[in-house]
């Protein structure tokens, strides 16, 4: 669907500007999902983002987007810089971008601002979970990248490589997390890695891997454990392996990715260890049946462990997230979107060690084994 930029003249520049803003509605038969109180039906899901660019030379570009959102006790309206970077393009197959850049890893991990192209109302949670948004999103610091033609019967590589800090939001879900926990802490460090895709020889299929690295550490202090005390972590080890393929044909779309993440981290100075050891995968599909209507499905599988350490009270039962998911989308115009999303969940992780979309504060009569929800989200974007 075509999507129309608002234009403006600075001097000899043109500045675009777009923009978007959703409004969601999640009711579920059991269990709070997302921070909100969805068992009761729940309209806190709003989010939006501006951006400007422009092309100040065919090589060089400049742009800026602010974000904002507000999930349960998720963002809570505190706008955030989602990115703003210089990008000089030297040939094809060589270029730079740095300040604030977003960081590339698998299919959607760069794009998840960009929800008015997708069907879904959700991206698949054990890969994007939607609460964790601000871990990945984007690192200050720098990336090379290009296209390497591999001639005519080779197709294409494409390729990122980036270095830089990055810094958790305390207005995502891991702050969410500790702070239920009686735990106030930062959490910042080095972030590199890479992506390497194909757009292979074979008409619209593309297959790739991204590596994550990250040198963490953090510190704040804990309530919890009688009088107020120091608190820090530091990673010793902290990884993600992506791996993901998609194929497209004339209408018909099927994406599937797996994501590893593997954490291990040093508690108050060396006195507590903590591993997470986070696997994630999903096959999606949709097709567009008309011009203004696009149905989709995907099925995604999400688990966890903490190796050497027991699971806590009933998380014994689950440690792992299962989702079957439809939906439709309807497309009004070419600027407004409708989409309806069931979700038939399995499980709900180790909600007291990692957040992913479940939270035992906000389930204090204990948590389910099954969730059902219905989705309900409107967009308009310019």
């Amino acid at each position: 669907m075509a999507v129309r930029a608002q234009e403006f003249k600075l001097s000899d520049a043109i500045f675009q500007v777009h923009g978007y803003v959703a409004q969601g509605f999640v009711d579920t038969n059991q269990n709070n999902w997302l921070t909100m109180n969805t068992s009761t039906g729940s309209f806190a899901m709003t989010d939006g983002a501006i951006n400007i660019s422009t092309q100040i030379t065919d090589k060089f570009r400049v742009g800026a987007q602010v974000y904002d959102r507000s999930l349960g006790q998720l963002g809570r309206w505190h706008p955030d810089l989602d990115w703003a970077d210089a990008q000089y393009r030297f040939t094809s197959w060589l270029g730079i971008r740095g300040g604030k850049v977003k960081t590339v890893m698998g299919l959607f991990n760069d794009t998840q601002d960009l929800d008015f192209l997708r069907p879904f109302a959700l991206l698949p949670q054990s890969v994007y979970p939607t609460d964790l948004r601000d871990t990945t999103i984007a690192h200050d610091g720098g990336d090379l990248f290009g296209d390497i033609r591999l001639g005519k019967q080779g197709g294409t590589l494409s390729y990122t490589a980036y270095a830089g800090h990055r810094e958790n939001s305390n207005y995502g879900g891991y702050h969410y997390l500790l702070s239920t926990q009686g735990i106030y802490s930062s959490l910042a460090g080095l972030q590199y890695g890479a992506d390497l895709r194909w757009a292979t020889p074979l008409k619209g299929l593309l297959v790739g891997i991204s590596r994550l690295n990250e040198d963490m550490s953090g510190s704040g202090t804990t309530v919890d454990l009688g009088p107020v005390m120091p608190f820090t972590l530091k990673s010793k080890s902290d990884w993600t392996n992506q791996f993901y393929g998609r194929y497209t044909w004339n209408r018909l779309e099927v994406d599937s990715e797996y994501r590893r993440y593997y954490g291990d981290y040093m508690l108050f100075s060396g006195l507590a260890e903590l591993e997470y050891d986070v696997r994630g995968w999903y096959l999606a599909g949709s097709y567009r049946i008309a011009k203004h209507l696009q149905l989709g499905s995907y099925y995604s599988r999400y688990s966890l462990s903490t190796p050497g350490m027991p699971n806590l009270g009933d998380s014994a039962t689950s440690g792992h997230d299962y989702d079957k998911v439809i939906t439709a989308r309807v497309d009004l115009n070419r600027f407004m979107n409708i989409k309806v999303e069931g979700h038939f969940m399995d499980g709900y992780g180790v909600p007291e060690y990692y957040p992913n979309g479940f939270y035992a504060a906000v389930n204090p009569q204990g948590l389910k084994p099954k969730t059902n929800a219905l989705v309900l989200r409107t967009g308009f974007n310019f």
